[in-house]
């Protein structure tokens, strides 16, 4: 049975996300099971779960391939995702497919997590 996982992500990127301009979510790790959705925690200031994006895949590229295949719809410059990615072999990238917009978001303790991830918490 495929999990989701909730994941902190800056408002930008959150807006990026929502807006369709930013279809990859990069990650320095990328979950062990098999996951269908990731569910989109809003970090400072607004503090909130306030959506869910459908996952098409996984990619688990070097970091310069995984660029060249997604910078087109990365939502993000170069310069920051090279920072991001300074001195990793394998870079993850989650490709997003629908993105459900909570109309009413939700806290973390909805879903029984007391703090927010650093990189990901299984749901």
């Amino acid at each position: 049975m495929k999990k989701k996982i909730l994941i902190s992500i800056n408002p930008e990127h959150v807006e990026n996300i929502i807006n369709g301009t930013k279809k990859y979510e990069y990650r320095k790790l990328a979950a062990k099971h098999d996951i269908s959705s990731i569910i989109i925690y809003e970090t400072t200031p607004v503090k909130k779960i306030v959506a869910e994006a459908e996952i098409i895949e996984v990619l688990m590229l070097p970091p310069e391939e995984l660029w060249n295949q997604t910078q087109d719809e990365s939502g993000i410059n170069r310069e920051f995702f090279d920072e991001y990615f300074k001195d990793r072999g394998i870079a993850y990238a989650y490709k997003l497919g629908k993105i459900k917009v909570y109309d009413k978001p939700k806290t973390l303790m909805d879903y029984g997590i007391k703090a927010a991830p650093q990189s990901f918490v299984y749901i």
